[in-house]
């Protein structure tokens, strides 16, 4: 049987990975500075973290949740403590995409509403609903057109007011900083109209925190930064360092109800061991302190190498914007200089989302290499 082959592919396999470097098979190493999609948040086999998930294989690795999972409310606790989000709820699922659906649902069964506004670049996943309010006609098939979904441009104040005062959508769902979309973000004056809008309609915020959350920018949310409170948060990616757990984080005024919303894998003992050691380690090693200074020193840096356009983002997020594609010099950063680096949907932004852990040696390597490209 051969695989469906629906990426294109490097040629490059790792299989070691320590920190921020991967090995292939000939024990080349290279530093990653995507993080698989920003999935890497604490490093690549942190001792911790695979301490955490063996000594619970150890014990149990999977039952199902018809029966009580003490690990799933340890999640919980320490969650909300480092999060700031006292007294919400917590639904576990397998991934962004899951957690995106969810939430969707979550909103339409509080105000009995259907529609559903987005945004123009948004990635929120590749399954019915999430592919519907996602902006990439290309994976976009029959199956998904159902959904009633209106889209804006960012900071669009007058036609987002316009379509909010309808009162017939139910939810809106947006991207404290939009990763596949090249690292874009709203203005602190558009969040905040949002959120009043939101209020006055009774309509649902939804905040797609799946890459930008878990420290990512240097807050343990992105839209920390802007100083807002959303009713529903969908996360994934770094909440488990490679293992597969999403989340959904819900407002206390949403009422549950048996059989809402359901899941075999979500919230299973190995999902939720994996997802507190990247708690305790972010904590205990202060690595979202670390996004922020060296994210900081990184944009001061890059800013100054020639081709750039734009630095962008917060923390660990960075875009750079180039006045060519990236394509290219991606390929030449990672077969002579071994670095991987990320694209996104603006050919000429190159994505950087190193794990969290990364220093300022790792940092200059990255400079160094790309200095000598854009010569």
């Amino acid at each position: 049987m051969n695989l469906f082959k629906v990426y294109p592919l490097f040629d490059v396999e790792p299989v070691k990975a320590k920190g921020s470097y991967v090995f292939d098979s000939s024990g080349q190493k290279y530093l990653d500075f995507y993080g698989g999609h920003a999935v890497i948040s604490i490093g690549h086999s942190h001792p911790h973290y695979v301490d955490r998930i063996s000594a619970q294989l150890n014990d149990i690795g999977f039952y199902s949740n018809s029966v009580p999972i003490g690990i799933q409310q340890e999640l919980a606790q320490k969650l909300c403590k480092i999060s700031g989000y006292k007294d919400w709820n917590l639904f576990l699922c397998n991934s962004g995409a899951e957690a995106n659906e969810n939430a969707l649902k979550v909103a339409s069964a509080y105000n009995g509403r259907k529609k559903i506004l987005a945004f123009n670049g948004a990635f929120h996943g590749r399954t019915s609903l999430a592919v519907a309010v996602t902006d990439n006609a290309n994976i976009v098939f029959p199956v998904n057109e159902g959904a009633e979904v209106v889209r804006f441009e960012f900071n669009d104040f007058d036609r987002v007011e316009e379509a909010l005062q309808k009162e017939d959508i139910s939810s809106v769902i947006i991207e404290g900083i939009q990763g596949v979309g090249g690292i874009e973000s709203p203005t602190h004056k558009f969040f905040r109209h949002l959120r009043t809008l939101c209020n006055e309609t009774d309509t649902v915020l939804i905040l797609d925190e799946v890459q930008s959350g878990f420290g990512r920018t240097g807050k343990f949310f992105a839209h920390q930064l802007f100083a807002i409170e959303p009713d529903i948060i969908s996360m994934a990616k770094g909440m488990g360092n490679g293992f597969p757990v999403g989340g959904v984080m819900i407002h206390p005024k949403f009422e549950a109800s048996f059989g809402m919303l359901g899941t075999t894998f979500g919230g299973n003992h190995l999902a939720c061991a994996a997802s507190l050691a990247v708690l305790e380690v972010l904590e205990q090693e202060q690595l979202m302190k670390n996004a922020q200074q060296l994210g900081a020193y990184l944009k001061q840096e890059l800013v100054k190498l020639p081709k750039v356009q734009d630095v962008r983002g917060f923390g660990l997020m960075i875009g750079v914007e180039f006045d060519q594609p990236v394509a290219e010099c991606r390929k030449e950063l990672l077969y002579k200089h071994h670095i991987f680096t990320g694209s996104s949907s603006n050919k000429n932004v190159l994505r950087l989302l190193p794990p969290l852990s990364i220093n300022k040696g790792e940092c200059d390597q990255l400079i160094t290499a790309l200095m000598e490209v854009l010569k």
